[in-house]
């Protein structure tokens, strides 16, 4: 761990994230309902929006939002509430708040737009939340690894964290080092140098206070919460919304066995395996992905 990072590292949860910060930080910022979204929207034509997953931010997305603005679409990505450099305000972090957030962001960015709609590991809860509150708003959903399958086997350390008291205890213990310093370990084509920049952006943001409520939160009430989940993914599959998802086979954060499920309660979707792929594939293998990404959207925007 180089000497920024273990900086930044014992710089957590000591900033406020409040006016300042935003004007000082460089970035843009939308007000809605329930607090101020960073996010980033770039190019003409199509519209497609980038949902991130659990912890780490709209980074996650910058060379497939590279790769799709050159290609000719307009693209928005976003900080999910709790996490990037959006707020944190104290709420129980659902689906149905992220839902919301999506839906008021893209009111004001793409008023009156249809788009095509990504959800990376946790997105995938979100983006089928959101698709089954606002069918009218999406062209296609692409999935990345999707949580929210029932079948879901949380690991040891899941289960305790969603204990009261000794999961807050445990989270606040040693929460942000570990998904800072971890959020890299399935980036396996990528160079020492990507691997920093990509927990050394993790761990600027989780500098704010409210970090670790709101990912414990989200762990606790999306991440955990696989029936309520999976209730989304059978709507999204009743109302016949068109559904591409992409997994790895080496995915050490959402197993790739979950992918029966998915099969059973989405026989209409159009499933792609990345074989030995790890969990961040949209960002350590963008180039693999990104010619489904493309085919899907094609194939759809033939049939209008």
């Amino acid at each position: 761990m180089d000497e920024k990072l273990s900086a930044l590292l014992k710089q957590a949860e000591t900033l406020t994230l409040d006016d300042r910060a935003r004007k000082e930080s460089g970035y843009t910022f939308i007000k809605t309902g329930i607090g101020y979204t960073r996010y980033e929207l770039k190019g003409e034509g199509q519209a497609v929006v980038l949902t991130h997953g659990y912890a780490t931010p709209y980074h996650i997305y910058d060379k497939l939002f590279s790769a799709l603005t050159e290609k000719g679409f307009k693209v928005l990505r976003f900080d999910l509430l709790g996490r990037g450099m959006s707020d944190r305000p104290v709420l129980d972090y659902t689906p149905e708040v992220f839902a919301r957030q999506l839906d008021e962001i893209t009111d004001a960015l793409l008023p009156g737009e249809k788009f095509f709609l990504c959800g990376s590991s946790m997105g995938g809860s979100v983006t089928t939340c959101f698709c089954s509150l606002h069918p009218e708003k999406v062209k296609g959903l692409m999935l990345f690894a999707p949580a929210g399958m029932d079948t879901f086997k949380p690991p040891f350390y899941m289960k305790l964290c969603s204990l009261p008291v000794l999961g807050d205890a445990l989270f606040n213990l040693i929460g942000t080092k570990t998904l800072t310093t971890r959020c890299a370990d399935q980036l396996w084509h990528c160079t020492d140098e990507d691997k920093n920049y990509y927990m050394t952006e993790f761990a600027k943001c989780a500098r704010y206070k409210g970090f670790l409520k709101s990912t414990l939160s989200s762990l606790r009430n999306t991440i955990l919460n696989t029936k309520h989940d999976t209730e989304s993914y059978i709507a999204v599959a009743k109302m016949k919304m068109p559904l591409m998802v992409i997994w790895g086979t080496n995915d050490q954060t959402m197993p790739f066995y979950q992918h029966t499920r998915l099969l059973e309660v989405c026989p209409d979707v159009e499933f792609h395996v990345l074989e030995g792929a790890g969990h961040d594939f949209i960002y350590d293998e963008t180039q693999k992905a990104l010619p489904f990404v493309l085919n899907f959207i094609e194939n759809i925007s033939k049939g209008e």
